[in-house]
């Protein structure tokens, strides 16, 4: 793999004609390949005893698994359609990792797409609080829907805007802020060759441009007390530490904080930048991640909080009732509480609305809450991501398949599939098909024979 020129040229100013080597021997070691476990849905002791793949643990990763990415493949795996797990490259886990959210908090994933660290976040979450995951691109943005749908995901808001605008609506409103900051991408060169072409055409300068301005608005949506986590995958010194001393020269009230160190990781660098930033020591507290150190491709993590204090504001959900019949029966097979106040409903679709949730206006919502099903006449459907956000033993109607049961792909190909071996003849209606306990998604049961509601968008091809 060759290298640009340019590129080359700056990394050796960085680095030095010694450690410049180092990181062009990384270039032909093997890739790693990582996976992270979905923690709503399954302790790591269980997923060690179950998982079919050989794992070995990520050090600075508390859920986070190295596998063979040459020999394994997880995504074409059940329990990847069960939402047990999200595909990551390791160093590219360490962001959410390192965000410090706790249950409760009100938290904004501001470049979300395509979900890797906003499932994470909402796994931290534990359906406490509020998640908002945005993106500026709809499609990608839909990507990211889906993924916080398979992991289970209640307490979510889905926007497609820019910054600026979410930034009229939620002025000092988040306890925590993730900004994975769109990059030039330097520290995947190795992970995705075709990223230099990119590179070459719009480079380290433009991206610095866009970055100042995503958390400008960031930062004005952070309450007093409140932290912020940058983070980007390149080693441009204008795109990493020039943006944060951006942050500290124009917001005094914004200081850096410490992060974990684990052995491999490197400290800021604030001598790689121009004269006119040096006076900010403490950007040594930033972390960078080398490919030539760690097992994992290049990162730059830097950890902020806004000084001062914050009174809350509550906000709740304008709630409808509603009557349909179906809707209320179907409630009965579920052996969890849902509050009633929380469910709003609008055209024929139901929705299950988090808790204080602040209504925001004129904004592009691709989702706000779990969608909890549709109503079609007088009859009540179930939706997908309901199923996902669900447990075994919160269903009362289960059909439980064994992993090597062959009925198991052929639901998730969307056959009709029989179950008259697990159900009599007399039982019917709606049922969550499950693999080995984990909920997959619904089916509909009449004279022993299960047709199929698994979502047509999710099949397995």
């Amino acid at each position: 793999m060759e290298l640009p020129v340019e590129f080359k040229k700056q990394m050796i100013d960085l680095l030095g004609e010694n450690e410049f080597k180092e990181y062009e021997e990384s270039f032909k070691a093997e890739r790693k390949y990582g996976l992270r476990v979905n923690t709503m849905k399954i302790s790591l002791e269980q997923f060690e005893k179950i998982s079919p793949f050989d794992i070995e643990k990520i050090p600075w990763i508390t859920n986070g698994y190295f596998y063979n990415g040459e020999i394994n493949s997880p995504a074409k795996h059940p329990y990847y359609h069960a939402g047990l797990y999200y595909l990551q490259e390791p160093s590219a886990m360490t962001p959410a990792e390192f965000l410090p959210v706790t249950e409760g908090d009100r938290v904004l994933d501001l470049c979300a797409a395509p979900g890797g660290k906003a499932t994470e976040l909402a796994s931290k979450l534990r359906g406490s609080g509020l998640l908002i995951a945005n993106d500026i691109s709809n499609s990608r943005a839909k990507g990211l829907l889906k993924n916080l749908e398979l992991f289970g995901v209640e307490n979510m808001v889905v926007t497609n805007e820019t910054p600026q605008k979410l930034e009229e609506n939620f002025n000092e409103y988040f306890d925590k802020i993730l900004i994975d900051a769109p990059c030039s991408g330097e520290g995947m060169f190795r992970k995705d060759p075709a990223i230099m072409k990119s590179w070459q055409k719009k480079g380290p300068s433009e991206y610095a441009k866009i970055q100042r301005q995503i958390v400008d608005s960031a930062v004005n949506m952070l309450k007093p007390g409140g932290m912020l986590l940058y983070s980007t995958c390149t080693f441009a010194p204008e795109e990493n530490e020039g943006t944060i001393s951006f942050i500290l020269d124009k917001y005094s009230d914004m200081e850096i904080k410490e992060l974990p160190y684990y052995e491999g990781f490197s400290s800021g660098k604030p001598q790689w930048l121009d004269g006119s930033f040096t006076k900010f020591g403490e950007l040594k507290k930033a972390v960078r991640i080398f490919p030539h150190k760690m097992d994992g491709e290049g990162h730059f993590i830097c950890l902020m909080q806004k000084r001062g204090e914050y009174l809350y504001e509550n906000y709740s959900a304008s709630s409808i009732n509603i009557e349909n019949k179906d809707f209320i029966q179907f409630l009965n097979i579920l052996n969890k509480d849902y509050k009633m106040n929380n469910f709003v409903m609008y055209s024929d679709r139901i929705y299950l609305m988090p808790d204080g949730v602040k209504q925001p206006k004129n904004l592009h919502i691709l989702r706000s809450g779990l969608l909890f099903g549709e109503c079609r006449k007088n009859r009540f459907e179930p939706s997908q991501a309901l199923a996902m956000s669900l447990k075994k033993s919160e269903c009362t109607n289960v059909i439980d398949l064994s992993l090597e049961d062959i009925r198991v792909i052929k639901y998730l190909k969307g056959e009709t599939i029989e179950v008259d071996d697990l159900v009599s003849n007399k039982e019917k209606g709606w049922y969550v098909v499950c693999v080995d306990t984990f909920p997959l998604g619904w089916g509909k049961i009449s004279q022993g024979i299960l047709k199929n509601k698994y979502h047509s968008g999710w099949r397995w091809m």
